[in-house]
C-alpha cells in the first residue's frame, strides 16, 4: 500500500493526495501540513488498509487504564550539561561504529536520504558524509547540533504534559524520590 501510493504521489504530486485526505478525513487533513508527505501518507494509507480514518481511529479511546500512573521526566537541570552528554554520547557512537551500521545500509544500494529512517537525527548526518557531502568534523558537528535540537523539542514537549514529576539526573537520591513519588 505505502509502494502504491508513493507511485501514486508521484504521479500527481503531494498536493493531491493532501486533497485526497481533506476529502476523506477533513479533521486529519486540517492537521497536517499539506507539504509533510510522509503523515499523508500514512493517513491515507491506514483508511485505505483499514477502511476507517485516523480521526476515527484516534476517536475511539477504549476503556480507561484502571490504575495510577505516574510519569517522570528525567534530564540534567544545566542546559550545559545536557549538551555535554549530547556531544559524549555522540562520539562514543561513533567509537562505537555508528559510522560501519551506516556505511553497510548506505551501500545497500535500495536506500536513499529521503526515507524517513534515514532522514533520524544522526543517520542523516553520517548518511550526508558518506555521500562525501560535508567532512567528517562537519558531521558530528551537524549530528550534535541535530541531537540538541532534538533534546530541545522532547523538553518542549514533555512541559506540556500535565503531572510530569521532573527528575534531575544530576542530584543525588533519585531512586528515593521516584519511590517516595510514587507512594
Amino acid at each position: 500500500m505505502r509502494a502504491e501510493l508513493a507511485a501514486e504521489a508521484e504521479k500527481v504530486g503531494w498536493q493531491a493526495m493532501h486533497q485526497q485526505l481533506a476529502e476523506i478525513d477533513p479533521v486529519a487533513a486540517e492537521r497536517i501540513h499539506p507539504n509533510d508527505p510522509q503523515r499523508i501518507n500514512r493517513a491515507l494509507e491506514v483508511f485505505r488498509i483499514s477502511g476507517k480514518t485516523m480521526t476515527e481511529l484516534t476517536a475511539d479511546k477504549g476503556d480507561a487504564f484502571g490504575y495510577k500512573v505516574t510519569q517522570f521526566a528525567i534530564a540534567p537541570k544545566s542546559r550545559e550539561a545536557l549538551h555535554q552528554r549530547i556531544e559524549q554520547r555522540f562520539k562514543l557512537m561513533l567509537q562505537q561504529g555508528f559510522e560501519q551500521e551506516v556505511r553497510k545500509l548506505f551501500e545497500r544500494g535500495d536506500l536513499h536520504e529521503d526515507l524517513p529512517s534515514i532522514r533520524c537525527v544522526g543517520y542523516r548526518q553520517m548518511w550526508d558524509y558518506l555521500a562525501k557531502k560535508i567532512e567528517y568534523d562537519e558531521m558530528v558537528f551537524r549530528g550534535t547540533v541535530a541531537t540538541r535540537q532534538l533534546a530541545k523539542r522532547q523538553m518542549t514537549w514533555l512541559r506540556g504534559w500535565p503531572q510530569i514529576n521532573w527528575l534531575d539526573s544530576e542530584q543525588s537520591g533519585l531512586i528515593e524520590k521516584t519511590i517516595s513519588l510514587i507512594n
